[in-house]
């Protein structure tokens, strides 16, 4: 049987990069503190990252360094394992739509499970918990439509939900009203308003534009 630390970075190379491992996953070959130790010192060695508490990834081996996963791909990773939804944030939403012309320099990600701060090599992110409203459509583009919605806010509610009723396909904004009533009320009410009322679509709308998460 291998040592607790080649066990370890065995099954960190064996998975997808940017595949997190937690030490729970290996307290059937050792006490809690023997786990924990054998990660401490991977980590130390550069064979492993610590991306947050608890919470490893192997690093990707180059030719003269290691190199830290993308932290999308971490992201991705830590969500799929509390089977929970995870999109971009509402700025990235909004300037995907023309909204605004620059998302923040902070990378933030919404999710329904916990929120968390990582640290992927020199990149920090967090995992930001938000209602399950603003994810109940996925990834998809009428999802992007509400979270954009609810970065611009209230004020200018009417305004945005007209500028998205002209870029989203009829199926999109068909997938948007039928949340209607789990969003928040102002929402609901520009959403509505802008069926009737909005700018006339134009001739991209049909295409999938979706950002990056």
């Amino acid at each position: 049987m291998p040592s607790l630390p080649v066990a370890i970075l065995e099954k960190s190379l064996a998975v997808p990069k940017g595949h997190v491992l937690s030490p729970k996953e290996f307290l059937h070959l050792g006490s809690r503190a023997a786990v924990d130790q054998a990660f401490s010192r991977l980590a130390k060695a550069g064979s492993l990252l610590r991306v947050a508490r608890g919470i490893y990834v192997a690093c990707a081996r180059g030719q003269d360094d290691t190199q830290a996963p993308e932290v999308e791909a971490v992201a991705l990773s830590i969500v799929a394992q509390g089977k929970v939804v995870i999109t971009g944030c509402g700025a990235v939403a909004a300037k995907s739509f023309g909204l605004i012309s620059q998302a923040p320099d902070e990378v933030t990600f919404l999710t329904t499970g916990r929120s968390k701060q990582l640290t992927v090599g020199s990149t920090r992110a967090s995992l930001q918990h938000v209602p399950y409203w603003m994810l109940a459509l996925g990834r998809s583009r009428a999802g992007d439509a509400v979270r954009a919605m609810a970065w611009m806010g209230a004020e200018r509610a009417e305004k945005t939900a007209s500028q998205l009723h002209s870029q989203l396909s009829d199926a999109q904004w068909e997938a948007l009203s039928a949340v209607r009533a789990s969003l928040p009320t102002w929402m609901a009410i520009a959403v509505s308003k802008a069926g009737i009322y909005g700018e006339p679509r134009n001739g991209g709308c049909a295409t999938d534009q979706r950002p990056r998460i």
